[in-house]
């Protein structure tokens, strides 16, 4: 959720932004070396605003990436595997699962911040064929300089819109489809349709797995609406949020999980209720119910995700 070109490494609105710091499985170094001097804050111009580089105090190797005062990503560059934000260790549990541990994946990732979860792809299942999509050129070339990719790893990063960028993959290439895309706080209308989704599904193997981050507030219509466009492309959702999300009590981000084929619903379930900050999924006949009816979005209606209010980005 903040201003990406059609792009995103949502920030965490739970509010959590880090302060709940589960233990991630320890990733290979990038080698770097973390002196004071590189230690120090950095900000500068990019493409979509004005983005932030801030030291995590607790992580000597940590850092986290604003744009235009909203945090990003937050990378661990000692330890790529830690995932600091809820939402993205939800999307590190399906990266977990997708297949045997170890196993290499084809991997889209649709929008770039600090590739915090192409760092931990690559680190948790090394050998993985990553693909990075991310309208920001300034964005891209920042994190490279200042939060280089480990040079072992196999990521490639383009600098397109998110959607043009899809429709170049071939067909069946990707195991996996990750969409973190945000532009001002809100994803941009053409990632939310079921033309976007019916190419998402074109470049995934049979087998494959779409995840979205998405973000909503009360009465929740942006949430139940692409619930109901997923479900007109693909047969399997499921859904993960907080719990006051979830009761439409506070803006927030909910991951959503979608393929042709049954997802291993159970062990996510299970994941996402034991983390530190526990969250709920909905799959089946409760997603269902969850849609309340609403209409599959199509390019011709489609919008942006509503605007978070202010006060998601304020810190406890």
């Amino acid at each position: 959720m903040a201003r990406r070109g059609a792009p995103a490494g949502g920030k965490d609105s739970s509010k959590d932004s880090g302060k709940d710091k589960s233990k991630g499985k320890k990733g290979r170094s990038t080698g770097r070396s973390t002196g004071r001097a590189e230690r120090e804050p950095f900000s500068g111009p990019v493409d979509s605003g004005r983005a932030e580089l801030i030291p995590d105090r607790e992580r000597p190797d940590g850092w986290t990436l604003l744009l235009d005062g909203a945090p990003q990503s937050h990378v661990d560059l000692g330890d790529p595997a830690h995932l600091s934000f809820a939402y993205q260790r939800r999307l590190g549990h399906i990266i977990d699962l997708a297949a045997p541990p170890l196993q290499p994946l084809n991997v889209l990732h649709l929008g770039g911040g600090a590739f915090t979860l192409a760092r931990y792809t690559a680190a948790t299942r090394p050998r993985s064929t990553q693909q990075v999509v991310e309208v920001d050129a300034a964005l891209v070339q920042l994190v490279r300089d200042r939060l280089p990719l480990d040079p072992q790893a196999r990521v490639r990063v383009r600098a397109l819109d998110a959607r043009e960028g899809l429709g170049k993959f071939p067909d069946g290439w990707a195991d996996l489809v990750i969409a973190d895309v945000f532009s001002g706080a809100r994803t941009p209308a053409h990632l939310t349709s079921a033309e976007f989704l019916t190419d998402v599904r074109r470049v995934l193997k049979p087998s494959g797995q779409y995840a979205a981050n998405l973000a909503d507030g009360p009465p929740l219509a942006h949430l139940r609406g692409q619930v109901a466009t997923a479900a007109a492309v693909f047969p399997e959702l499921a859904l993960a949020a907080d719990p006051v999300v979830w009761r439409g009590r506070r803006f927030g981000n909910a991951v959503l999980l979608a393929s042709a084929l049954p997802l291993a619903v159970a062990e996510f379930t299970r994941r996402v209720a034991s983390d530190p900050h526990p969250g709920r999924v909905e799959h089946a006949r409760g997603l269902t119910d969850f849609t309340g009816g609403a209409a599959v979005v199509t390019d011709a209606a489609a919008k942006p995700s509503p605007a978070p209010p202010p006060s998601v980005f304020e810190q406890a």
